[in-house]
């Protein structure tokens, strides 16, 4: 419906592919948010000059082909000029789905809001952030509270006239802003990843406008924007 691309605000907030895609008809730009950890990790392994080829994700059973760890921490000592190929359900299968439907696809999270969202509205026409979710077993959408905090921080950043989806993005990262690192270590993903001893993405993770790398999909690979 052309309602759900809130027409009339810059920007917008969607969630998942399925929102993703109705704003991609209307919004020449959007932002892919996937807090833990697909959008941090390629913010840090392009940070080091490595090109991140997102791939979709094929289950449990993709697990056992060698790809590489989502962990941002591994990423950190990744050499320059690495092809490294990242498959998630959320992220990465977000991404994908958006430049199918002919958006340019930027990978934002806490680290570069600023970076990205400036970057975004260098690119011109309405901006569309994406806050990928969490993908339940039963493969419905869980919305995740740390994708909906990071993607208030870089619609914050954006200012403009935000639609009402994007304005609550912008409360709930204004509320968490003072706590940044036990929003994500307490909220449900964060703790799934801390069990998993994890904690340090989660770290990484919190850090918040650290970075002024802006990676863009282009042919399939995330590389920094020039």
């Amino acid at each position: 419906m052309t309602i759900e691309k809130q027409p009339g605000f810059d920007p917008r907030l969607a969630w998942a592919s399925e929102g993703g895609t109705l704003l991609a008809g209307a919004c020449p730009v959007l932002v892919v948010v996937d807090i833990l950890r697909f959008t941090t990790a390629v913010e840090v392994a392009v940070a080091h000059g490595a090109l991140v080829v997102p791939e979709r994700w094929a289950g449990r059973q993709g697990q056992g082909q060698g790809l590489p760890s989502l962990s941002p921490v591994s990423l950190l000592g990744i050499p320059a000029g690495t092809r490294v190929t990242l498959a998630s359900p959320n992220g990465a299968t977000v991404s994908l789905d958006l430049a199918d439907a002919g958006a340019v696809v930027l990978a934002g999270c806490l680290r570069n809001a600023s970076a990205v969202a400036a970057a975004a509205r260098g690119l011109g026409g309405p901006v569309g952030v994406v806050a990928a979710g969490e993908l339940r077993v039963d493969g419905s959408l869980r919305p995740a509270v740390e994708d909906l905090v990071g993607a208030g921080a870089i619609l914050h950043a954006l200012g403009g006239r935000p639609s009402p989806e994007a304005r609550a993005a912008v409360a709930a990262f204004l509320d968490a802003a003072p706590d940044l690192p036990s929003v994500l270590a307490t909220c449900v993903s964060g703790r799934e990843l801390a069990a998993r001893g994890l904690a340090g993405d989660l770290r990484l993770a919190a850090g918040y406008d650290v970075s002024q790398t802006v990676p863009r999909l282009s042919g399939g690979v995330f590389a920094q924007l020039s």
